[in-house]
């Protein structure tokens, strides 16, 4: 109790009230009465002013958690003094800024969401022109056979061009918004590399690239393999797409106290300096970025890896190669 500063200010007057009054009544024992009723006043009255002043508190308390409900979360009520009051002033504060953050994180998941669809839309918008005006070719009876096939065969690519993206999309969505529970999983490096080569190992064969592994086959990780798969399918086929024929790719992995880390060089066209601090970004598409390129790849890919603990950076020069460096931290840094 005493230590509020208006208990301690209210017990100080009440003990100094006291000994005056006994002092004025042997001073003046015929007003005896007065007196005790004056100090029985004094004693009333600086309750009564205590009552007032602790709920007029109270009040101002009150009217900031209305401001808050109604949105306010700058407000700052704390007086950095002792007490219940203080305290609770303190409580009440924390609490809003919890409410805050959590309204600044729904708005931005909302946003997100905006931007996922905007960016579905978007992307989907060319595709599906393309093929309501292929369609409508399609109904013309007098069309060419040798049109006819192509037309077909452009709609059936397209359509597995949106399946994709459409898929990509929501996978990325997934990612960034946090509804993803990875797994952990001991897994081996080697292994889950040469499940990410699979889908990529005609385009290797038919540009005649020499794949080079190097690392300790036996060595493990603890991730979720699926996920951290599909970052490195993103990943080499990014590499595969910009090695020129009878180029190289080499895939490096090593241990150490603080990390796992794999390396993806390859000596293609490179990317721009003013490209590279870009290049994780949703549908950023390079100055070297080939003409089907969407930009979504190495953004699902980033998003993967940094939620599992990880990091990815990227060397490169024009013409001279790019390499990723993929770390998977042991400890939270």
């Amino acid at each position: 109790m005493f230590r509020n500063r208006e208990f301690r200010l209210l017990f100080l007057i009440q003990i100094i009230l006291l000994p005056i009054g006994l002092a004025l009544i042997t001073l003046f024992p015929a007003y005896t009465n007065i007196i005790v009723v004056g100090l029985a006043l004094g004693y009333i009255g600086s309750y009564w002013r205590f009552t007032i002043w602790r709920y007029r508190q109270i009040q101002e308390l009150s009217g900031y958690l209305r401001q808050i409900s109604s949105g306010q979360f700058s407000l700052d009520v704390r007086d950095n003094e002792e007490g219940e009051l203080s305290i609770l002033k303190s409580d009440i504060y924390k609490v809003t800024l919890q409410l805050s953050q959590y309204s600044t994180g729904l708005e931005e998941e909302k946003q997100k969401l905006t931007n996922a669809i905007s960016d579905i839309s978007h992307q989907l918008k060319t595709p599906l022109t393309s093929m309501m005006v292929m369609s409508d070719l399609l109904n013309n009876p007098k069309l060419e056979q040798g049109k006819r096939s192509d037309f077909t065969q452009h709609i059936a690519t397209q359509l597995e061009r949106m399946d994709w993206l459409v898929s990509s999309l929501l996978k990325l969505s997934k990612v960034d918004a946090g509804t993803i529970q990875f797994k952990k999983e001991k897994v081996n490096i080697h292994q889950l590399l040469q499940e990410a080569l699979e889908p990529v190992l005609i385009p290797i064969e038919i540009k005649e690239i020499e794949l080079e592994e190097k690392g300790d086959r036996d060595l493990t990780i603890n991730l979720d393999k699926n996920w951290t798969k599909e970052a490195l399918i993103n990943l080499i086929k990014n590499a595969v797409e910009y090695t020129p024929i009878q180029g190289n790719m080499t895939i490096t992995y090593q241990d150490n106290p603080l990390y796992t880390e794999i390396q993806l060089s390859d000596d293609g066209v490179g990317i721009a300096a003013e490209d590279v601090p870009h290049i994780f970004k949703r549908f950023f598409k390079g100055r070297n970025a080939s003409e089907g390129s969407v930009g979504i790849g190495l953004a699902m890919a980033y998003s993967i890896i940094t939620s599992q603990r990880g990091d990815i950076e990227v060397s490169s020069k024009p013409n001279a190669g790019t390499t990723f460096y993929i770390k998977f931290y042991k400890q939270i840094i």
